[in-house]
């Protein structure tokens, strides 16, 4: 069961945006802080289109946030979606333990 904060879709959108290494690189370099799409192209060594549809991506799962400043665009890691990851996660855990623990041996 979702965190009860996050519906079903929003766990698995966030879910498949944590699904793929190029997402998971940007997360890598944002770990440090913000930082602008020309220096996440260049660590990367991705093609604007590229990581602009990954960037996309971890946006619309709340995992980042960008600003504009002037013609650049930086982005950071937003918090709330890192947080809603790990309780789920955690809940997982949790129930995952307790079947263990409560399992009789037999189906029905």
């Amino acid at each position: 069961m979702p965190a009860a904060s996050a519906t079903a879709e929003e766990t698995a959108r966030l879910f498949h945006a944590l699904s793929d290494a190029t997402r998971l690189g940007i997360l890598e370099r944002l770990r440090d802080g913000e930082r602008c799409v020309c220096d996440l192209m260049d660590s990367l060594d991705a093609a604007q289109s590229r990581l602009s549809f990954h960037l996309k991506v971890l946006k619309e799962a709340g995992l980042v946030s960008d600003r504009r400043d002037g013609r650049w665009v930086y982005y950071t890691l937003s918090q709330g979606a890192l947080a809603e990851a790990g309780e789920y996660v955690a809940e997982l855990k949790s129930a995952a333990r307790a079947s263990t623990r409560s399992r009789s041996g037999h189906c029905c």
